[in-house]
């Protein structure tokens, strides 16, 4: 009688896929820069930055430290930023990150939207000001619309990322 329900209890998720899909999907993120759009200032956000912030504060601990390292470096390669400034920026976004979670445990909507907004322009203002030590001088004022855009596609990435959440945990 309970032969047909026994192959369902008790399974756990694939291992492979508990760990495949986010690591999939800020990978996925940060090859955004390789769509053919032309823009004569930077308008898209950084994908994989706002997938990565939104696996963090939707499964806090889902990401080790020293995530940023990597994921930060195949960022740089895939956007032409100077070669480690993803890697400094996504690493201090995730201690940060790590910190927040640390001191306050219970956060509402609001309170991560804002977390991300400020994580998102640390991300694009710190890229910009090492861009401009390195290579030339531009205006933060050019960053303005990417930000903005950043900063409202994060429910939208939020939502994503979920829906990615619940693939990834489906038995």
């Amino acid at each position: 009688m309970n032969a047909p329900y026994r192959a369902r209890l008790n399974r756990e998720p694939s291992a492979f896929r508990k760990a495949a899909v986010p690591i999939a999907s800020v990978l996925i993120g940060s090859m955004t820069p390789l769509l053919p759009i032309v823009a004569s200032a930077p308008v898209l956000p950084p994908f994989g930055l706002v997938v990565l912030i939104c696996w963090q504060l939707l499964r806090p601990g889902i990401w080790p430290v020293w995530a940023g390292v990597p994921f930060g470096m195949f960022d740089d390669i895939m956007s032409g930023q100077p070669v480690g400034s993803a890697v400094l920026l996504w690493s201090i976004i995730l201690i940060a990150l790590d910190l927040i979670e640390q001191r306050y445990i219970w956060r509402n909507y609001w309170q991560d939207w804002f977390i991300a907004a400020l994580c998102l322009i640390f991300g694009l203002a710190g890229g910009l000001a090492i861009n401009n030590f390195l290579v030339s001088d531009t205006r933060l004022s050019v960053l303005y619309p990417q930000m903005i855009l950043a900063i409202f596609t994060y429910p939208l990435v939020l939502r994503l990322v979920a829906r990615l959440d619940h693939i990834r945990l489906k038995r």
